[in-house]
């Protein structure tokens, strides 16, 4: 089973116009939960990774009614989905978290992020075509409307790679990133494999080299086989 989140810069998200990656998916044998989470406009962070636990709790609880198994379950997004599935898969069951179906689990098996938005504090550190500590940007507006910068706690709180220690179970983790992404800086990604490698977990990282943000080579043949093949290992 994989649950799916689509990137909309924390915004609304048009969940039907990725039906092309569902079908896709579909036709490798998984079924998919495409998620619509509550988006940055009605509700900041944490909404978005605590709807995403409990989509992977409904789904857990409802396994036997739509024919998956509850216990082989992966998390996919890109972009600030990317992000939501990591802030998911690396917390499971711990804080941030929910009370909804909260007498299943929220851990999951493995995780796909696709140039996810890693450490909010370091994005501006980076070339890329927005400012990123702009209350106005994704990530100031997902944290509440405030300068990533002059809130560092907070965004701290916000950014996956705060998850990540050797004594906490990590799920095995899959990174893609395109080498000439223009908007998430292609040294997020960096980061957070070099951390998982020092840290001793399961991960693999791709660089698409002449892929851009969520374009010119993720939607290819190549880029699914790849994730189809990591996750043929781990599912």
């Amino acid at each position: 089973m994989i649950v799916f989140v689509r990137g909309s810069a924390f915004h609304e998200q048009n969940v039907t116009d990725y039906s092309n990656y569902f079908v896709r998916i579909a036709e490798q044998g998984y079924v998919v939960a495409a998620l619509k989470y509550r988006h940055s406009d009605i509700a900041p962070f944490p909404a978005q990774m605590q709807d995403c636990k409990t989509a992977v709790r409904f789904m857990r609880k409802n396994a036997e009614r739509f024919h998956c198994n509850k216990d082989r379950i992966a998390l996919w997004g890109d972009s600030s989905g990317g992000h939501t599935v990591l802030m998911a898969g690396f917390t499971g069951n711990r804080a941030p978290d929910t009370d909804a179906y909260a007498e299943e689990s929220a851990e999951v098996n493995a995780i796909v992020d696709w140039h996810g938005p890693t450490d909010f504090a370091k994005m501006n550190f980076y070339p890329s075509s927005q400012n990123h500590s702009d209350p106005q940007c994704p990530e100031g507006v997902v944290i509440g409307g405030g300068d990533v910068l002059e809130h560092p706690d907070l965004s701290a709180q916000a950014s996956p790679m705060t998850y990540l220690s050797a004594d906490m179970p990590t799920p095995s983790t899959l990174i893609m990133h395109g080498g000439r992404d223009q908007l998430v800086p292609f040294n997020q990604s960096c980061r957070l494999y070099a951390t998982l490698k020092a840290l001793g977990k399961d991960v693999t990282f791709y660089k698409l080299d002449n892929a851009c943000h969520a374009c010119y080579g993720f939607r290819s043949a190549r880029a699914l086989r790849l994730v189809f093949d990591w996750l043929s290992d781990r599912l």
